[in-house]
């Protein structure tokens, strides 16, 4: 008789505890990523900026108001990167006549398609012309102003049509197109000024334009003044020169690098040397910067060299008298730093070089040396109280 197998008992099918399926997280709103992005270009991260703008190009639920700032930041973007063809792209897809061109189109992009047609002077004329009626229009209120466009301060469209009309005036004078040339130029770039000035009769950089200008029609008096108008005093100080410094100081160093350059043609050498003092307390690796300053002071030397009183008495307001050896030792001292910064940055201005290169030959046969290296040169200028008559002539030139 077999065993008797015992019955096996059968267990309840285990009941499984219910787990939640993983829900993917929703994607952060186009409105942060565009956000996202604008920070990042204000930290020149561009790369970055351009793979969140791309992210925001590929959603399907942005606005059409998003979609067209994307473009308009890919557009800045792409510039920062060097990728100008793909640039003008995103700029002429935000104008007509494409087909997906916001009405009104942003004044911007045809600010930067401008500055982007450089090889056709009439098109970037075309195009500045019509960025300045957009904006005009806007400031009329017979425009919308876009949605979250930088435009709607008025302060701000103001400034971006006198940045038109200064960028009409510099393609009317540029000498590499025929525009230069034209006999209507002259006339038609005071009209601009006229209507700049309008619009804010104490910008500076439209006053260093109407400098330009002046300087263009042989009016270095009339030049000279427009360099030296400033916006009046404020309740917050009364000291005249910190004001016309602090002003100064908020123009970019290439602007104030140009306006050196005007000043020097005006023969104004202690406005220029106060400015270049000021541009190379922003940044003391300048190459241009202490190249002008050596030049400056060249030019004092070389004036002075030659019994020119008056620029004696722009650097003497404290009867100190300066020989022009002294100005010519000062002059070395900044070349010698820009030939040093020139290697070390590998700057592309090779005239500049030869030109600084030149300079210094001539000064070594003068026998003029640099400061000694205890001695602070390029930044505080050694101020002569001795005047005497030891040293001999020496043309400069």
């Amino acid at each position: 008789m077999g065993r008797a197998r015992p019955k096996q008992k059968k267990s309840a099918p285990a009941v499984s505890a219910s787990v939640p399926c993983p829900v993917s997280p929703s994607p952060p709103p186009v409105a942060s990523l565009l956000a996202k992005a604008q920070d990042l270009i204000i930290q020149c991260d561009y790369a970055l900026a351009c793979k969140f703008i791309e992210r925001v190009l590929s959603r399907p639920d942005g606005t059409i108001s998003e979609t067209h700032r994307a473009r308009e930041m890919m557009g800045v973007v792409l510039l920062e990167l060097g990728e100008v063809d793909r640039a003008k792209e995103m700029f002429l897809a935000l104008i007509p006549p494409h087909p997906d061109a916001p009405s009104p189109p942003p004044p911007s992009a045809y600010l930067y398609l401008a500055q982007l047609s450089d090889d056709d002077p009439r098109i970037a004329l075309s195009y500045y012309e019509t960025a300045i009626d957009i904006l005009q229009a806007q400031l009329k209120g017979k425009s919308p102003v876009l949605e979250n466009s930088e435009d709607g301060d008025d302060n701000e469209t103001k400034s971006n049509i006198v940045r038109a009309y200064l960028g009409m005036i510099e393609i009317w004078m540029d000498p590499t197109h025929d525009l230069c040339f034209d006999p209507a130029a002259s006339s038609t770039c005071d009209t601009l000024l006229s209507r700049a000035l309008q619009i804010d009769p104490q910008n500076l950089e439209t006053l260093q334009t109407l400098a330009s200008v002046r300087l263009s029609q042989e009016k270095p008096e009339e030049a000279l003044q427009a360099l030296r108008t400033f916006p009046p005093l404020d309740d917050s100080t009364t000291d005249s020169q910190a004001h016309i410094s602090s002003l100064l100081n908020t123009l970019s160093v290439p602007v104030r690098i140009s306006r050196t350059k005007l000043l020097l043609e005006c023969c104004a050498y202690s406005d220029a040397l106060s400015l270049l003092e000021g541009i190379l307390a922003t940044d003391d690796s300048n190459v241009e910067g202490w190249y002008l300053m050596g030049w400056t002071w060249w030019l004092l030397a070389e004036r002075t060299k030659g019994g020119d009183s008056s620029a004696l008495q722009c650097l003497s307001d404290d009867g100190e008298c300066l020989e022009w050896q002294d100005m010519a030792r000062d002059s070395r001292d900044c070349l010698e730093t820009c030939r040093t910064l020139y290697i070390s940055q590998e700057y592309p201005d090779e005239p500049l070089l030869e030109h600084v290169q030149e300079l210094v030959a001539t000064l070594d046969g003068l026998g003029i040396q640099p400061s000694p290296d205890d001695e602070e040169s390029g930044g505080v200028w050694e101020d002569v109280s001795d005047c005497d008559d030891e040293h001999e002539d020496v043309e400069m030139s």
